[in-house]
């Protein structure tokens, strides 16, 4: 007698479990269940896109302070001159040559009140 009862509990049980799912799939296939799922999956988008972009904001502040300190435009930082100038400098004076602003004759940019 317990064996039948046992099976007839858990064949009820089943019974009931697979017309909920069948139910709710065939909820699901109607056109007022696609628009819902539709809606719930663009609002989902839309959330997931705002945290993205708010993480590349915040990614790119950082970065943008972390180039300031670099090059010493950051008002925390002391103005410290970019080595590629000093490199520069270096080279010119090793290799004798002078700078534009040294009131070279043959520059372009000459002032042209110097030859009148």
């Amino acid at each position: 007698m317990f064996r039948r009862t046992f099976w007839f509990t858990t064949g009820a049980a089943t019974g009931v479990w697979a017309t909920l799912r069948a139910q709710r799939a065939m909820r699901r296939v109607t056109p007022e269940g696609i628009a819902a799922t539709a809606a719930n999956r663009a609002v989902d988008t839309g959330r997931r896109a705002l945290l993205f972009a708010r993480d590349v904001r915040a990614a790119m502040a950082e970065r943008e302070d972390q180039l300031n300190d670099a090059l010493g435009l950051s008002p925390r930082s002391r103005p410290a001159e970019l080595p590629g100038r000093r490199v520069k400098a270096q080279l010119e004076r090793k290799a004798g040559r002078r700078r534009p602003n040294d009131r070279n004759p043959h520059h372009r940019n000459r002032n042209l009140k110097e030859d009148h």
